[in-house]
């Protein structure tokens, strides 16, 4: 992996400097302009969210948190620089594109795709196919947006159709096509430890109270509070009833910590499209119930995966169509044999990549391990949700 990934690196690194140079632009620094340095508080939640909150999100696995983390971080770094690029390209004035804090918001909104997708694919793939896959999906989520939004013009405050079904989706298809056959009876590293699901979920809680600002960031000010106010008590009512679910489906009536870092964040997403318009708290509580219901009873029994309505559907199906399209394809490209995919018996372990210390080997006393495996469990809670 030593040169391919560092050749790579640095050449689209080269690359987007490049394009930057000859396409990007500050926004004219106008009076009306300085009321975005507004969003800044936002942009600010919703970087944390990407880099620390889907981060430590995924370090459940007990020997993968090295890579958890650390390609996170990689993912966002160059998804954030393309994304800027991909969805600039399609708001250019006068052959540039100009960029401030809104822009750098949604360019954190398209790295998040990926990050979901992620989550499909974990202890499977290589940095260098993780590079690979950014650009491949941001570029295919960049043009579904723009379908989605500003063709089909649905409603979609809170990029659950465009993000969350988008990102889902197309993890979902680029696994299938990776798919092992040699990890179908499972993986001795494939599981979690005490210590492992305590920092996954640390990521659960920053996702957690920076979903409001999630889902408002980018909404019209009139209703930007209103956003806000949807998604805190959806969440909030999500959260306890994934809970009192989660209790409920476990045997001698414990709580499964897989439910409370997924489910209880199911609430954000699924009040995401509808978040600014007038659902009144109750209404958005009872989402966040149902979303709550649904994620748990998912993870439960099937891991083992304004516009009229009809409108609304058809925007939502169109963006599951191309994410699914685009996974297929993504992960055909993936699965060619010099991109660093590391051999069945490597699978989730950090040392493949990683330099690691000498008590990384984990010896008699081993943390106790949970009763469920992980494969497929991190798709975050839009797959429960929005399937």
């Amino acid at each position: 992996m030593r040169f391919k990934f560092s050749i790579l690196a640095i050449f689209l690194e080269v690359l987007i400097i490049v394009l930057f140079g000859i396409f990007v632009r500050y926004e004219n620094n106008q009076p009306s302009e300085k009321d975005k340095l507004l969003l800044y508080p936002f942009f600010q939640d919703v970087h944390v969210m990407i880099f620390v909150g889907f981060g430590f999100l995924m370090t459940f696995l007990k020997k993968y948190g090295f890579s958890s983390v650390g390609i996170n971080m990689l993912i966002a770094a160059l998804g954030l620089q393309w994304g800027t690029l991909l969805q600039g390209f399609w708001h250019m004035k006068n052959q540039t594109i100009n960029i401030d804090i809104e822009s750098m918001i949604n360019a954190d909104f398209s790295t998040a795709t990926v990050l979901i997708s992620f989550g499909a694919v974990l202890g499977k793939t290589s940095p260098v196919q993780m590079l690979i896959m950014t650009i491949l999906e941001i570029t295919i989520f960049s043009c579904n947006e723009h379908l989605v939004v500003n063709v089909l013009r649905a409603t979609d405050t809170g990029a659950s159709m465009t993000i969350h079904a988008f990102g889902a989706y197309f993890g979902l298809a680029a696994a299938r096509v990776l798919y092992r056959p040699g990890l179908k009876e499972g993986h001795k590293n494939e599981e979690s430890g005490y210590h492992s699901d305590m920092f996954a979920m640390i990521g659960t809680l920053f996702l957690w109270l920076f979903w409001p600002s999630f889902n408002s960031a980018i909404a019209h000010p009139d209703v930007q509070q209103r956003a806000i106010i949807n998604t805190y008590f959806s969440m909030a009512a999500c959260t306890l009833t994934a809970f009192a679910l989660s209790s409920l489906v476990k045997h001698r009536g414990k709580l499964n910590m897989v439910h409370i870092q997924n489910a209880t964040l199911a609430g954000g997403v699924a009040v995401g499209s509808c978040a600014d318009m007038n659902i009144y708290p109750f209404g958005a509580m009872l989402i966040g119930s149902i979303a709550g219901v649904i994620s748990v009873i998912g993870f439960k029994f099937l891991t083992t995966g304004s516009l009229s309505a009809a409108m609304q559907a058809a925007a939502l199906g169109c963006s599951v169509g191309i994410a699914l399209v685009g996974g297929a394809f993504a992960g055909l490209i993936l699965n060619l044999p010099f991109l660093g995919q590391a051999p069945d018996e490597n699978c989730y372990d950090d040392s493949v990549y990683w330099e690691v210390g000498y008590n990384y080997i984990v010896g008699r006393g081993e943390r106790q391990q949970t009763d469920e495996k992980c494969s497929g469990r991190r798709e975050i809670p839009e797959c429960c949700v929005l399937v």
